[in-house]
C-alpha cells in the first residue's frame, strides 16, 4: 500500500511528491493525461518568477521558494530558471510601495524615471516610474515538473500513473482511502493530496470531503487565458538565451498586462504577452476549448504597438492556459480528515512550487504548518 496518493502531476503535484519522498514517504501520483500536459496550468517553458508583491507574506515566501528551486536544480542537475530581471510599471502598479517592501526585505532593486528606463530598455515605452529587480526570471515549467517527478521516482519511493482519471475518493473500512478511476482501477493509500488545478472544481464533490469543509471553501473561478508570442525586431540580439528580455508587469487603469521571454515554446524568438485574467470564465478545465479570440488578439497587438517598440506587432504563435482564481487571490492549502487540498492558484502559483510541495507534504505527514492566509477558515472569514 502506498502511504500517499497525489492527484494531479502539474507543478504543485510534482513538488508534493518530491517533498514527500525526501521525508522517506511512499507516493503514487495519479495523472489523467501526462505530467505538465497542455490541458492544465503547468505546461510549456515560460512562467514568471518575480519578487514584486505588495504583501510581505508573499515576498518572503518567494525568497524561501527561490532557495528551494536552487536545491531542486542541484539535485536534478538541470537548469530550471533563467534569470532575466523584471520591470514593473504603470500608475496602478504602485512601484513606490513595492520598492519600500524590497528595501525592508533587502531585495536588490532600482526605481528609475521613464527616461532612465527607456534609455536602458529602448524596446519598451514607459510613461511612469519603473521598478527593476534583477533577481527575477523565467521558470521552465514543463522541465521543472519532469525533474521533480524524476527525482521522486529515482528515490524508489514514488510511482507515476498516467492516463488515470480519478472518479471517486472513498474511505476504506479498515482506514485510509481508496481512489478509483473512471475505468475501474483503484489505488489505496493512507492520505490523499489533491493538486488538480483547474480540474479541482469538477472534482470537489467526489473527494469525500466533510460537508462543512466543502462548504467553507472559497469559490474557484477558472479562466482560460490567452497568450501571444510576438517576434523580436532585433533577432540577432534579443532572441538569444544568453541575452533575454526582462519579464514585465504593466498595470494601468485600462489594462493589466504581463510579458516574458517565450523560451523554448516560441523558439527563443519572441516575447510572450497576455492580459492578466483576460480570458473567459469557465466552470472547470472540462470546459476549456483552446479558443483564441480575435478581440484579445487585437488588444495585445494594440498594446504592443503602444508600449513594446522592440516587438513586431504580429503574433507568430498563440496558446491558452488555465488560471484558477480565489476571490482574494490567496492560495488554498488545508487538510480535512486525511485529504489535503492544494490550490496554488490565481495565476501566480508556479514560482512557489517547491515551497507549496513542502507545505502540502507537511500537512499530509502531520508535522508541518501553513500560513493562516492559506487555510479555509481565512477564506471563509
Amino acid at each position: 500500500m502506498t502511504e500517499h496518493i497525489v492527484i494531479g502531476a502539474g507543478l504543485a503535484g510534482a513538488a508534493t511528491a518530491y517533498a514527500l519522498t525526501l521525508r522517506g514517504e511512499d507516493v503514487t501520483v495519479l495523472e489523467q493525461h501526462t505530467p505538465a500536459n497542455a490541458h492544465g496550468s503547468s505546461h510549456g517553458s515560460a512562467r514568471i518568477l518575480r519578487f514584486a508583491y505588495p504583501q510581505r507574506l508573499y515576498l518572503d515566501l518567494v525568497v524561501a521558494a527561490r532557495a528551494m528551486w536552487d536545491d531542486v536544480e542541484r539535485a536534478a542537475g538541470t537548469e530550471l530558471i533563467t534569470t532575466t530581471g523584471a520591470l514593473d510599471h504603470g500608475e496602478a502598479r504602485h512601484t513606490a510601495q513595492l520598492a519600500a517592501l524590497f528595501a525592508a526585505a533587502g531585495i536588490d532593486h532600482e526605481v528609475l524615471s521613464p527616461a532612465q528606463a527607456g534609455a536602458r530598455w529602448p524596446q519598451f515605452a514607459f510613461d511612469t516610474a519603473v521598478l527593476w529587480h534583477p533577481a527575477a526570471g523565467v521558470i521552465d515549467a514543463e522541465t521543472a515538473v519532469s525533474a521533480m517527478l524524476r527525482l521522486a521516482v529515482a528515490s524508489g519511493r514514488a510511482r507515476v500513473l498516467e492516463d488515470w482519471t480519478v472518479a471517486e475518493v472513498g474511505r476504506r473500512a479498515g482506514g485510509g482511502f481508496r481512489v478509483t478511476s473512471a475505468n475501474g482501477g483503484a489505488v489505496d493509500g493512507e492520505r490523499v493530496i489533491v493538486t488538480a488545478g483547474a480540474w479541482l472544481p469538477a472534482l470537489l464533490g467526489h473527494l469525500g470531503l466533510p460537508r462543512g469543509f466543502l462548504e467553507s471553501l472559497p469559490a474557484f473561478e477558472v479562466r482560460e487565458e490567452q497568450a501571444f508570442h510576438l517576434p523580436y525586431r532585433d533577432t540577432e540580439r534579443s532572441g538569444r538565451r544568453e541575452n533575454p528580455w526582462p519579464t514585465f508587469i504593466h498595470k494601468t487603469g485600462e489594462i493589466f498586462t504581463y510579458g516574458l521571454p517565450g523560451g523554448r515554446d516560441a523558439g527563443f524568438a519572441g516575447q510572450k504577452l497576455a492580459q492578466f485574467n483576460g480570458g473567459r470564465v469557465i466552470a472547470s478545465a472540462l470546459d476549456a476549448d483552446g479558443r483564441i479570440t480575435a478581440a484579445m488578439r487585437a488588444r495585445m497587438v494594440d498594446y504592443a504597438q503602444r508600449y513594446l517598440p522592440g516587438l513586431v506587432p504580429e503574433p507568430y504563435a498563440e496558446t491558452t492556459c488555465l488560471f484558477t482564481n480565489t476571490p482574494t487571490e490567496d492560495f488554498v492549502i488545508d487538510e480535512a480528515d486525511g485529504v489535503v487540498v492544494v490550490s496554488a492558484c490565481s495565476g501566480h502559483g508556479a514560482k512557489f512550487a517547491p515551497l507549496l510541495g513542502e507545505l502540502a507534504a507537511g500537512l499530509a505527514v502531520g508535522d508541518g504548518s501553513v500560513p493562516e492566509e492559506f487555510r479555509v477558515a481565512h477564506h471563509r472569514g
